[in-house]
Parts: C-alpha cells; structure tokens; sequence
C-alpha cells in the first residue's frame, strides 16, 4: 500500500489535470467565440476584391500640360520585377523593414514601435505591417476600433497565406492611395512627376514611398515642402537599412527638384471648362481632355494681372480684375483669369459676374447703325441733349458741333453715340445687334443702353467682339479641344460660327475700333507697328473700367474693379485696363 501522503499528491495530480484539460477546453471555446464573434462579419476573401473608383478626368493644356484632374486615377498595373528596385526598398524601410521575415503580424515590430511611443510621449511609430495596412486598404474601413484592428490581423494572415510575398508587394503599389486623387504608384508619379513609376529615381522613389503615412497632406501638389521633408525622411532610412549609401542620400537631397506645379490661377478656366462634363460626355469612362488653354498666355495673363493690380492698381484703389483672351475665329479660350487669386477665391469674375460694360458696348449700337445705312464717315451732332429729363454728360470732351461717327466712337462721346442710337432704329434695334453677335444680357429698352447700362459678363462680351475680327461670324467660347477614353477618341460637340453680321460692316467696326486706339481714348494700348483695335468703357463713379480689344485673330477682355462694387479713384477703360492689354499683348501675343 502505498503511503497516505503519495496517494493525496496524486490525487491533487489529478485534480490538477483535470482543470488543465478543462481550461483548455474552455479556454479554446472561448478563443474559438472571441474568434467567431471577430470574424462574422468579415468580408469574403475568395480573392483580391477589385478597386471601387470614380471614373477619372484628366484635363491637359494645349501643350499637353497637366491642367487639373478630377476623380480617381490609376495608371498603369506595374510588376514588381518592372521598377526600380529603390521603389520597393524605399517603401520597406519606411514602413516595414521586417516584411520579408515576418508572417504577417510583426511582434517585434510592435514592441520597438510601442517603446518608441513610450519615449516620446506620443504616437511617433506605428507598428502595422504592410500586410496589415493592405488588408485595410482592401477589405476594411478606417475606422479605430478593436474589431477592426483583429479583423485586420486575421486578414494579414490570410493575405499572407495565400500570397507570395513579391505578390503582396505589387498589390499593394499598385493599389495604395498617395494624394491628389492618384492610386498606385504609376498614377502618383506620372501626376507628380510627369513619368511612369518604372522610370522613377531614387528621390523620386523616396517621396512616393513617403506618402503613405498621409497622402493627403504631404503630396507634392498639397505641400511641396513638407514632400520633400518626408523624402529625406525615407532616404535616411535607405541609409540604415543598407538599401543606399549616406554618399548616394546626399547626392539625391542635391538632386530633389519637384516640377512647377500647374498654374493654381488656371482653376477658373478649369472649373468653366469641365462644368457641363457629365452632359456633355455622358457614362463612366475615364476621360483625357485637351483645352484651348496656353499655359504660355496664361502664365502672361496672371503674371501681369498681378503686377497691375499690387502696383498702379492698389494705388488706386482696385483689389479685382478678370481677363479673358480668345481666338476670334473659332471662340477657343487661350487664357482666363477670374480674379486675383485662386486660392482666396473661386468665384469667377470673367464668366460668372454680371456688371455694366460703361462704352465698351457702343460698338454694337454703331454696328446697328451701320447695319441701318450710316457710314463711318456721316457727320453726328455732339451737342447737349436732353430726354424725358434724362441728359448725358460728355465728360471732359469739348464740343465741336459735329463729328463724324468714327470720331464719336473713337472719342467716346455719350451724346453722339444716343444720337447714333436713334439713327440705327433705337434701344431695341441695338439689343438685337449686341444678341445676334452673342452678348446675352438684361439690356434697358431706353437710351441709356447706347452708354452701356444693361449687365453682361467678360466673357460674353469679349465673344461677342469676335465678329469685328473674324469678318462678321458669331462664336461660342469653349474649352475643350478634344477628348479620348480608352484611348479612342470622342466626339466633341461645338457650335460652328454663324454668320453674324455682313463681312463690310465687320470691316468698317474694325476699322473705327482701330481708331479709337490710333487717337482716341484707347491709345495707352497701342502697339508701335502693329494693328490694334479695341473700345474703352467706364461706368458711373469709376466702378468698373472695362477694355476689349483685338490684335490679329486674338480678342482680349479686361474688366477692373472691386467685388463691393466700391468706387476706383478715376481709372477709366483707357488708363489701367488699357495698359494691361497693351503689356499681356507685347509679352504673350
């Protein structure tokens, strides 16, 4: 018999067992529930789910430019044996330098990430594997939960299962988002960069590998600065993993020059153009759009806009302008600036705001009368004259008598143009000419209309002097040149020039708009040598000063003034807006 104390040790043994194997059973049913009550609703994994996206817009200067993008891109699917190898090793030692030795989940990784933490007081390393940030990126939200995150880690491990590691490295350039609409590494360098991800260089690799810690913020077209910030960043972790060398990382800082991002004042042609989008190329293809605009022109138009408007123009009190420049024979728009600036405002001044165009209308109340049988040369009174106690003033010009109508217009003289008004059969013969050449506004059925009182926008207007350039055809300014999806190309619908006015009267407006830049009040738009015709136009108080004028087959508009509608100190049509025609037409025309 064995003694007393050997049989309790046994059965304590026993008991002991007992609960052992009762723990692990429970404690397996337990994992197995935690387990079920993680995964129930996990998505299916049968395979790579296929990107969800909105069809992309690439819109394209007339150079070839990148102008703007709407949507998501995605460019080219890239194998990994296709890069260059700094892209995947850029990528590994900023975001995951133990991919190719762990299964997924990286403890290790998590404890130096969590010490790091601790010692800085703050969240300054995570500890996701790349793994693990695929299997968000393809099968979850972003939401912070703990469901999500063993959601994801029992996703990593499937991922990892079922894919090589090479395999799980393309996916995941090939899917990541890294800012400014691009997903995958070909779309962010070819928008950033102007390349295919398989012609990258090391800085280059180096910044896109950067990204993904926030896309949004440390793109190069968000922040410049902060993505090369982040670039040197992944380059001094090239350097500790042994990808580079400290002498290649120096030799890349000196090397790190990002391209001009595209004009930001260039917005407002971009909205204008792509607005009608969806009528105008309906479905869910993805779209490259070729605009009228030159980048060239544009860059004249804002740099000048801006330098008239810091210097002479804040002197006298401007804070806003617009300008538009078109071909006057087929309505394509080449520049346009809606304002100062893009960035303080969208609001577009060239297309969207309707104000008083002062003289500049009286072209198509003279194109009436000519219209109606008088000839430039037909003498008109210039005297005072009163209508239903409506009398309009002359300003500073002196009174001769009579003067031909060529002289009234090129003068501006408010008395001989209503009389001219009158002549051409009255308000509403002039409205119908000003329509006809395409100038849509609210237009007074009285006399006033011959100075200019109705309400039209900048873009209309300087369409509407396209006839007088083009030999009397109406144009519709667009925007959009061409277009493909696929690669094959589409149609783009465009209104064809109509037949407006006759080629004689055109040709006579040309030539008494000429004048008014030869020896009337546009002469500070004058170009030595060169044909230029144009009309002034100011309004009551100096609140808008508006000059559209023509050198060979372009028409330029420009209005100045303020969005409050506040007074200028005594800029007219002939003075600022004059000068800025004169200097965007000697340095971009």
């Amino acid at each position: 018999m064995p003694p007393a104390s050997t049989a309790r040790a046994r059965r304590r043994g026993r008991r002991w067992l007992g609960w052992l194997v009762q723990g692990l059973v429970f404690g397996g049913l337990g994992l197995f529930a935690l387990l079920l009550f993680f995964a129930w609703d996990l998505p299916r994994v049968d395979g790579v789910p296929q990107a969800t996206r909105r069809p992309s817009v690439t819109l394209l200067a007339a150079d070839g430019t990148l102008l703007a993008t709407q949507g998501d891109l995605y460019g080219e699917t890239v194998r990994l044996r296709d890069l260059p190898p700094a892209l995947p090793a850029a990528l590994m030692a900023v975001e995951d330098r133990r991919f190719r030795h762990h299964w997924g989940l990286d403890p290790i990784g998590l404890a130096r990430a969590a010490v790091a933490n601790w010692r800085a007081g703050e969240v300054v390393q995570g500890g996701s594997t790349l793994t693990q940030q695929l299997a968000k990126n393809l099968f979850l939200t972003a939401e912070r939960t703990t469901r999500r995150k063993v959601q994801e880690a029992l996703l990593a491990l499937w991922l990892e299962h079922r894919f090589s590691k090479d395999q799980l490295l393309e996916i995941y350039l090939n899917r990541v988002y890294l800012g400014a609409g691009a997903y995958g590494v070909d779309a962010a360098a070819r928008l950033f960069f102007g390349v295919p991800a398989r012609r990258v260089t090391l800085w280059q690799a180096a910044m896109l590998a950067g990204l993904p810690k926030a896309p949004s913020r440390l793109n190069p077209r968000a922040s410049p600065d902060l993505a090369v910030a982040r670039a040197a960043e992944v380059l001094e972790a090239m350097v500790a993993t042994g990808a580079i060398t400290t002498a290649q990382m120096e030799a890349e800082l000196g090397r790190m020059r990002l391209p001009p991002p595209p004009s930001r004042q260039a917005g407002w042609f971009a909205d204008w153009a792509l607005e009608d989008l969806a009528e105008t190329f309906p479905g869910n293809a993805d779209l490259v759009l070729r605009a009228t605009l030159n980048p060239r022109l544009q860059a004249v138009v804002e740099a000048r806009l801006e330098a008239l408007l810091a210097g002479p123009g804040a002197r006298a009190g401007v804070t806003q302008g617009a300008v538009v420049a078109l071909e006057a024979g087929s309505g394509a728009v080449r520049a346009m600036a809606g304002g100062r600036d893009f960035r303080a405002s969208q609001f577009n001044r060239a297309t969207s705001a309707r104000r008083q165009p002062g003289s500049a209308f009286k072209p198509f109340v003279f194109l009436a009368a000519l219209e109606a049988g008088m000839r430039p040369e037909e003498d008109v009174p210039d005297g005072p004259l009163t209508l239903g106690g409506w009398s309009p003033g002359n300003g500073t010009w002196r009174m001769r008598g009579e003067i031909s109508m060529e002289e009234a217009l090129a003068q501006s003289v408010n008395t001989a143009a209503v009389r001219v008004l009158y002549r051409a059969g009255g308000p509403r013969a002039a409205a119908a000419a000003a329509r006809r050449l395409g100038l849509d506004g609210r237009f007074p059925n009285d006399a006033s209309l011959a100075l200019g009182t109705g309400e039209v926008t900048l873009l209309d207007l300087t369409a509407a002097y396209a006839p007088f350039a083009n030999g009397g055809l109406r144009v519709t300014p667009f925007g959009i040149a061409g277009a493909s999806a696929t690669g094959a190309a589409l149609p783009v619908p465009r209104a064809a020039p109509q037949r407006a006015a006759a080629p004689e009267d055109a040709a006579a407006m040309r030539r008494m708009l000429e004048a008014v830049v030869a020896r009337g009040t546009g002469r500070a738009a004058a170009l030595p040598g060169r044909g230029v015709a144009g009309k002034t136009g100011t309004t009551q108080d100096f609140r808008d000063a508006w000059f559209v004028g023509i050198l060979g087959n372009t028409v330029i508009g420009i209005w100045l003034g303020n969005d409050d509608g506040r007074p200028m100190d005594d800029v007219r049509g002939g003075t600022l807006p004059a000068r800025l025609f004169r200097d965007i037409a000697e340095a971009g025309l």
